[in-house]
């Protein structure tokens, strides 16, 4: 069927639907892949019957589905094509309820992290997560690619923070799974099937999310290191510490600090020499006296015994907004470097610096002209890797750059995809490097759930 008539055909379908054709999605911005407006028709339920209705429909029609959210995946897991359709959350927006006793927020799988942070807020709360993409990303989003972030190391990924789930089948069939406790030993977790599952097995609609209590006072010190080792022990000395609690802990390598630094336009001069990373590390406490003390004296205390070689600590909120964007506006890349290839991995924090050398090593195997940016979520061993270069047209080096990318994670007992999923992008890491027992069971859940390979055909390699 053509766009067209997918579109004429589902208007009236339900009350609670509405429906995006070409002419619609004309000039509306796709997100993160250019495509992923392919198929030119979006429908965008505002209830889970709507979903439900619309997906019956796909089904008798074999029309295959889309699901996206906020459209900011990195790996093109909401890359549509031509004959299918686009189910959108955009529409499923409802906060319904902040509990401050219970410290749960139930939601639409629409809502962005942004906007239940916000509302949290008001109550003291906030979701234990947060990622750069915070204004865009979605609760819905974020679960179907088990999302970590910035909090991962202290409060775990997505599937650590979803209490309850409600969710639509391949079939139609809803699933209300809306538990409120952390604490359900009734049998098989079907919810967990769908985390982390990129729309292959349901289309999410609500959740129930934990919250923490908001930490507000902060302190936030820019650190030059020598590498992991040297930033793991600031942070295990800073995890030590009474009174405070860790809140963040990113490392970047020098050609990503250095490159970030003169977009931002932000002066590193206090750097003593050439640092080979730069570390951001925040901590809360009682006050912000007491947290910018404790973050003086710890650091005072384990200075040379982790060869740190200069820092600065920040001295307003201005200056610490700036430190984050350091960090987190790493759009720079691709606009130097349109369509670099780039990776999320996960090492176990104490083999990182061994892996960025033998990197540095394999990729220059290839092409001595390679430099990568590196950069991400050291406590958690969560590496963000993208090469300089936009214009790998060959397959081949495309494939070569991947093995050399993936060459010995799985056996360090670290994963090719930490937090971005697998979606099109990685599908050969995914089928090379993925456990082939659990790839099969994969399999074989998808012949269960999606027998028509109705959702997201073609996108994770188990559909």
């Amino acid at each position: 069927m053509t766009a067209d008539e997918i579109h004429a055909a589902l208007r009236g379908l339900h009350a609670e639907l509405t429906v995006l054709g070409p002419d619609d999605l004309k000039g509306r911005d796709p997100g993160e892949h250019p495509q992923n407006f392919g198929a030119g028709v979006m429908a965008l339920p505002s209830s889970s019957a709507a979903a439900s209705a619309a997906i019956r429909w796909c089904g008798e029609n074999g029309v295959a589905i889309v699901p996206q959210g906020g459209r900011t995946g990195l790996a093109g897991g909401a890359v549509s094509r031509a004959g299918e359709l686009i189910l959108s959350t955009s529409r499923l927006t409802t906060i319904e309820k902040v509990d401050a006793a219970e410290r749960t927020a139930t939601v639409q799988a629409g809502v962005t992290l942004e906007a239940l942070q916000a509302a949290a807020a008001s109550l003291g709360l906030i979701p234990g997560i947060d990622l750069a993409s915070r204004g865009t990303a979605t609760i819905g989003g974020m679960i179907s690619t088990n999302a970590g972030g910035i909090l991962a190391f202290r409060n775990g990924v997505m599937r650590h923070l979803v209490l309850g789930l409600e969710a639509v089948l391949p079939d139609g069939t809803i699933v209300d799974d809306m538990t409120r406790v952390v604490k359900v030993s009734a049998g098989p977790d079907i919810k967990q099937l769908l985390i982390g599952a990129e729309g292959a097995y349901g289309f999410i609609t609500r959740a129930v999310i934990t919250l923490e209590a908001i930490r507000a006072f902060r302190a936030t010190a820019l650190l030059g290191v020598s590498g992991a080792g040297s930033a793991l022990a600031v942070i295990a000395r800073l995890e030590s510490e009474a009174g405070i609690s860790l809140e963040g802990a990113e490392l970047m390598w020098r050609r990503f600090y250095e490159r970030s630094a003169s977009v931002q336009g932000l002066h590193l001069g206090w750097l003593e020499g050439d640092a080979d990373a730069v570390l951001l590390v925040e901590i809360s406490a009682a006050s912000e006296a007491e947290a910018a003390a404790s973050l003086e004296g710890v650091l005072a205390e384990i200075w040379e015994r982790a060869t740190i070689a200069g820092g600065i600590i920040a001295q307003s909120h201005d200056q610490r907004r700036r430190f984050w964007a350091l960090r987190e506006q790493s759009e720079f890349i691709y606009r130097d470097f349109p369509d670099a290839p780039s990776y999320d991995v996960s090492i176990p924090p104490l083999a990182i610096d061994s892996y960025v050398a033998t990197l540095q090593r394999r990729l220059s195997a290839i092409d001595p002209d390679y430099r990568p940016f590196i950069y991400g979520h050291v406590a958690d061993g969560n590496l963000h890797i993208a090469i300089d270069r936009g214009d790998i047209d060959s397959e081949d080096r495309k494939r070569a750059i991947d093995d050399a990318v993936y060459e010995g994670i799985t056996s360090s007992g670290g994963s090719f995809s930490a937090e971005h999923g697998v979606g099109f992008d990685k599908r050969h890491g995914y089928l090379a490097h993925a456990n082939p027992t659990k790839v099969e069971i994969a399999r074989r859940l998808k012949q269960l759930f999606d027998p028509a390979n109705l959702f997201n055909p073609g996108k994770v390699p188990f559909t």
